[in-house]
């Protein structure tokens, strides 16, 4: 009994493998080259990474990219630009007073979040081998910032620069360990 049901299986196995392989398609030619279909890329996909995208993509800015939000300023740094930003980490948040972060991403304080994050950004695309010692850049807060370069190292208003040139496609990202404060 075992037997003949392990010959009607091997039958059906066998018939469906030559039923499967056997279609109404002609098989190719050997000279023909095998037909290939390229998928059209996404709108997302040919635009370029804005310096919030580049945010956005960062586990180590999730404070920021909160902050950004509740400020309402994604729409203007998701913009032409070019722009210039000084990122801040969440570590860098996070050393600040117990309560500040909480406190200004209250609605009320909005205009001085706003503030603060502007502080954080420069119009135009600054690579770090533009910076010179002693420069001072004007933020879109309106106030300047102030670079020093010892051994190497990059500093603005004090706050190491831990990452360097991050292009997006309207501008650069260089990552901070402290949050800047007008």
């Amino acid at each position: 009994m075992q037997k003949n049901l392990l010959v009607l299986f091997t039958i059906a196995v066998i018939g469906a493998i030559s039923l499967t392989s056997c279609g109404n398609a002609p098989a190719p030619k050997a000279t023909e080259a095998p037909v290939t279909t390229v998928e059209e890329p996404t709108p997302e996909a040919e635009m370029p990474k804005t310096v919030v995208d580049i945010a956005v993509g960062s586990p180590d800015h999730t404070t920021l990219v909160a902050a950004v939000t509740a400020a309402g300023l994604v729409e203007t740094l998701q913009g032409a630009g070019p722009f210039t930003v000084f990122a801040p980490t969440n570590a860098a948040f996070a050393a600040l007073p117990a309560g500040t972060v909480e406190g200004l991403l209250k609605p009320e304080k909005k205009a001085a979040l706003t503030g603060i994050l502007t502080y954080h950004v420069v119009a135009g695309s600054v690579k770090a081998a533009d910076l010179k010692d002693g420069q001072k850049v004007k933020t879109l807060q309106g106030k300047e910032l102030t670079v020093s370069i010892k051994d190497g190292k990059v500093k603005i208003n004090g706050a190491n620069v831990t990452a360097a040139d991050l292009e997006a496609g309207n501008g650069i990202v260089h990552v901070i360990d402290g949050v800047l404060l007008p």
